[in-house]
């Protein structure tokens, strides 16, 4: 009977030090989670229970437990490097087979989806035109690495304040090559329907104490009335404090002398101010651009991707989920440093970084391996000196053998 027990003893070591060593080799592996072997005595049971002055019958391995602890970050300069800072794991879809992973060392393939190292896709939500997440987060993620189109100028906003203390000037005499005609002016770009830029100029004209009137002219539009090259006047009213009451909208549409759409626009003047100072522009703003190549991505804490183009915009194309379980030690380890959710996992929930129970996304940063390898090394030595301690056992018992056996 010792013999047996001292087997069952030289494999629960062995056993355990198997999974050190699996620990130590994947010391550098990108978020790979260390497990250990967790053992059960085995006690002899009859056939009214325990006898009372049983001896046990040795050790046997019950669960090798993973060790879903948070591993330390490796800062890179990747923007697709991405690390789960808390709960929560990628979601990859590999033609239908899904995974899950801590390791967030992702790349473009030549289709546009973001996938990781082994091609398997990475999964989360679509976004609509406004950026607002749509779906259930199981949807394959991909960039628009065909590029931006041009978008026509729709809103222009101008903040800015005109002096209260301009004296007023006739309108009927503007002339925008006559600086003697107006007050002030200032000049912002703006894109048609194929993403050329045209300079529009604003100019400004004090008609009396609290009134000024705008004129605007657009580079290459024909404003059709044969006469006037602008648009306006368009009349903006103040308050006796210096704000304005009246005119902060005002809508116009154009005609372009080159093959391409009519211009509309919506002015927005809401930003003036007339006080007793300077003419300063404190802002101003619109939101058309020329057509763009695709360049790079940003992945925001809460998972949003934002693709950059060569125009200097940036949209939002899709957003990073995370799944989560109930027990995710009961995960089966597939390797690739992977899972498979079981029954005894849970069932998955899906949602969005930095929300509820989910961890944020670092993005430029990589979760390292949770390996403590100096806890390795002890928990090496231990296994080995249990493991010569079992075999100094079979030889004791092989001695005690001998001896019983050579007795006359």
């Amino acid at each position: 009977m010792s013999f047996n027990v001292a087997l069952t003893g030289l494999n629960a070591a062995s056993k355990d030090l198997e999974a050190t060593s699996n620990n130590l080799a994947n010391a550098g592996t990108t978020g790979f989670k260390r497990s250990r072997a967790e053992f059960n005595d085995l006690f002899a049971m009859g056939p009214m229970g325990i006898p009372q002055l049983a001896v046990g019958q040795g050790a046997r391995l019950a669960n090798i437990g993973q060790m879903f602890t948070q591993g330390s970050f490796d800062f890179t300069e990747r923007s697709l490097d991405l690390g789960i800072e808390g709960r929560g794991f990628f979601r990859l879809d590999d033609d239908g087979s899904v995974t899950y992973s801590r390791a967030g060392q992702f790349e473009v393939d030549r289709n546009g989806y973001i996938v990781n190292n082994t091609g398997k896709r990475l999964t989360g939500y679509r976004t609509d035109e406004e950026g607002n997440r749509v779906g259930d987060g199981r949807d394959l993620l991909r960039l628009p690495t065909e590029g931006i189109p041009a978008r026509p100028t729709t809103n222009v906003a101008v903040g800015a304040n005109l002096n209260a203390d301009t004296d007023p000037l006739d309108p009927a005499l503007f002339n925008p090559e006559d600086t003697e005609t107006f007050h002030e002016s200032t000049t912002t770009t703006v894109y048609d329907s194929q993403g050329s830029a045209r300079d529009a100029t604003f100019y400004f004209v004090k008609t009396s104490p609290n009134t000024w009137q705008v004129f605007t002219e657009v580079e290459g539009m024909d404003w059709g009335d044969g006469d006037a090259p602008y648009f306006g006047p368009h009349e903006l009213v103040f308050d006796q404090a210096g704000n304005l009451v009246e005119g902060g909208r005002v809508e116009f549409e154009g005609e372009f002398l080159a093959a391409v759409e009519p211009l509309e626009v919506e002015l927005d003047f809401r930003g003036l101010t007339q006080f007793a100072r300077p003419f300063s522009v404190s802002r101003i703003s619109q939101d058309g651009y020329t057509a763009g190549e695709f360049q790079n991505v940003d992945v925001e804490k809460d998972g949003r991707i934002f693709a950059r183009y060569s125009n200097g915009q940036a949209q939002v194309v899709g957003q990073v989920a995370l799944t989560s379980f109930a027990s995710e030690e009961r995960l089966l380890n597939v390797g690739e440093t992977s899972w498979q959710e079981t029954f005894e996992a849970g069932d998955p929930l899906i949602g969005v970084p930095g929300q509820g129970l989910f961890g944020r996304i670092e993005n430029g940063a990589l979760e390292q391996s949770n390996v403590d390898v100096a806890h390795e090394l002890v928990n090496m030595i231990t296994a080995q000196r249990n493991f010569s301690a079992n075999a100094r056992m079979v030889t004791t018992q092989d001695q005690i053998t001998q001896e019983i056996i050579n007795i006359r």
